[in-house]
């Protein structure tokens, strides 16, 4: 498993938007966000930069939420509190890797962030 990404120093660019294909086009393996019918090289590398970047976007944001889930799952303060290792197994991560994003998760719930959000904020 990665690590949690680190944070940029650089201003975050709203990402374009993501839209959901119909279900007759996900289960097309040549079907992926309508890329295959842009036929002009220079807007199909447009879309497709701006499709990675949204992708990038969302991976950051819900390992973000993924951090803040866990540091609540091994709080102390409540009575199920779940510990590392029963963190790791649930969301398939090593037990180490678990602890680095509880850690993540409480620095993101203190308001320890370098871009000024915290983790309900919108991207």
């Amino acid at each position: 498993m990665p690590e949690p990404t680190p944070r940029r120093h650089e201003p975050r660019r709203r990402p374009a938007p993501l839209l959901f294909e119909p279900a007759e086009a996900a289960g097309d393996a040549e079907h992926f966000f309508d890329l295959e019918s842009i036929d002009d090289p220079r807007e199909l590398l447009t879309r497709a930069t701006e499709l990675t970047q949204a992708f990038r976007a969302a991976a950051d944001r819900a390992v973000e939420f993924q951090a803040v889930a866990a540091a609540q799952l091994a709080d102390p303060r409540r009575f199920d509190r779940l510990t590392a290792a029963d963190i790791a197994e649930r969301a398939e991560w090593t037990e180490d890797y678990a602890k680095k994003m509880v850690e993540f998760g409480r620095d993101l719930m203190r308001g320890v962030d370098t871009e000024g959000r915290t983790p309900v904020d919108p991207v």
